[in-house]
């Protein structure tokens, strides 16, 4: 297992990025890239069971730790994901601390939490490493709460507050639209959540992170406290690539030494 929570609470920067194509070998790039954390996201992309399993084995041979985004809070997708061998759980639409609470229950064993208990997981190495994998999984494994409403950021303090959470991850999305703000990043009341958000989280020794959708935007979300960072996705760069490809093959400079067409 490789964990990142003693250095995410530290304040170090880490620098992440989404896999939504449900790729082994998405994941696997991600891994060789370099990236502190990967997120496997299982809430608005195609991954199953057996996928998340692929893509985390994908990334083992790296120093990349897997955190999953899970459907929805729900005690069994946190343990399917758990004892596959995630490093952290990504629990979408947070918005009281009660939830907050409920979703780090879901990832401790008793007495601290309702996680079941399997010795013979991917996570402990099939039962071979299970005694340490116990005694560590309480402490280390990382629990990422999304902030996607208003309501989320009036508690975001509260959030913050509950033993176990890690990280206030902003889903900026979901944020700008239950919030009417469909500028997001140029409307000042958005960048005023951002940042209370971030008050919130490191005034209680939290982390902060957010998804962007360029790195343009990095420097001045850190500036403000912003430290678990996920900068595009597989899928987007994918298509944004091939855009760029597909339009360089047919610019005027490209086709400017193609032969003429015969007409006759």
């Amino acid at each position: 297992m490789y964990y990142i929570r003693e250095r995410t609470l530290a304040g170090e920067f880490m620098a992440g990025t989404w896999c939504s194509l449900g790729s082994a070998i998405a994941a696997e790039i991600a891994g060789l890239a370099g990236y502190d954390w990967v997120l496997l996201d299982s809430e608005h992309a195609p991954s199953t069971a057996p996928g998340l399993m692929a893509q985390m084995q994908a990334l083992s041979r790296f120093p990349t730790a897997p955190v999953v985004r899970i459907p929805w809070l729900d005690q069994v997708y946190v343990k399917w994901a758990l004892d596959m061998g995630a490093s952290g759980i990504m629990v979408p639409y947070v918005e009281t601390a009660e939830q907050a609470a409920a979703a780090v229950s879901c990832m401790r064993y008793s007495p601290q939490g309702i996680r079941g208990l399997g010795t013979a997981t991917r996570a402990s190495d099939y039962g071979y490493d299970f005694p340490d994998y116990f005694s560590r999984a309480n402490r280390e494994l990382l629990a990422v709460v999304q902030v996607e409403t208003v309501r989320a950021v009036d508690n975001a303090a509260a959030i913050a507050a509950v033993d176990g959470v890690g990280v206030l991850f902003v889903g900026p999305m979901d944020l700008g639209n239950n919030g009417n703000m469909p500028g997001k990043f140029s409307d000042p009341r958005f960048m005023e959540m951002l940042r209370r958000v971030a008050a919130a989280a490191r005034g209680l020794g939290k982390a902060c992170g957010i998804l962007l959708p360029d790195t343009n935007l990095v420097p001045a979300l850190r500036a403000i406290g912003y430290t678990f960072i996920a900068v595009g996705s597989d899928s987007g760069l994918l298509t944004r690539h091939f855009r760029e490809n597909l339009a360089a093959m047919r610019s005027p400079l490209a086709s400017a030494g193609a032969p003429a067409r015969n007409s006759a």
